[in-house]
């Protein structure tokens, strides 16, 4: 007689997952509105300085023309070591946080440099309560000594050596100029963004100022003076 086959009697063994709970299904609503947070913030804290620049370079008055050529793109600051005048060793992106009023010249400093070194402290003076934003700026593009007797003019100057071959791939001339014929404007973000017509002279200096001072006002809300 045959018998039925065994069954061996185990208890069904069943697998029992939990729900997930409302916390873990909330994580990744919460990462998304902190991301949304962040933004919001990094937004608010760069509006002063996007309005001031929409200002000045998109909501012009009608018949507001700007004295000196614009740049764009604009150009930062070269990631580059300059000499000053003790000989210490300077990188140039540690003018930014400054407005600049930049002059190129070899140390000698012929006729022109003289005129552009005069030009660039009386603007700077002329800014009244501004001028602390400002630092006028003489690159010296050899390694030439410095006459002896233009260096008491140049005790509120920044004077630094750098190499031509880098002022070259950073500044331009118009067209037709040297790069020692003109003055160059660099922003506090470190942006080279304006350049004054070549050979300025003190005539047509009230027309720098006047676009120093709009751009003064039109950043006033986000830069300060110092570094």
């Amino acid at each position: 007689m045959s018998h039925p086959p065994a069954f061996d009697d185990q208890p069904l063994g069943l697998t029992v997952h939990s729900m997930p709970s409302p916390q873990d299904m909330a994580a990744p609503e919460q990462t998304r509105l902190g991301r949304w947070k962040m933004l919001l913030v990094l937004l608010v804290c760069a509006a002063p300085v996007i309005a001031s620049y929409l200002t000045y370079y998109v909501v012009r008055p009608e018949g507001r023309r700007n004295f000196g050529e614009l740049i764009e793109p604009q150009r930062p600051l070269p990631d580059l070591m300059a000499q000053a005048m003790d000989g210490t060793q300077v990188n140039l992106r540690t003018l930014q946080d400054q407005w600049l009023l930049i002059s190129v010249a070899g140390a000698q400093c012929d006729t022109v440099c003289a005129k552009h070194l005069y030009l660039q402290r009386q603007l700077r003076e002329g800014l009244g309560k501004n001028k602390d934003r400002l630092d006028w700026v003489w690159l010296i593009d050899d390694t030439a000594p410095v006459p002896a007797e233009i260096l008491p003019a140049l005790k509120t100057a920044t004077v630094l050596r750098v190499p031509a071959q880098v002022l070259q791939t950073w500044l331009l001339p118009a067209q037709g100029a040297k790069l020692s014929d003109h003055l160059y404007l660099v922003d506090p973000l470190g942006n080279w963004m304006m350049r004054f017509p070549a050979l300025l002279t003190a005539e047509q200096a009230p027309n720098a100022k006047r676009d120093l001072e709009r751009l003064m006002r039109a950043s006033d809300s986000w830069d300060k003076a110092g570094r």
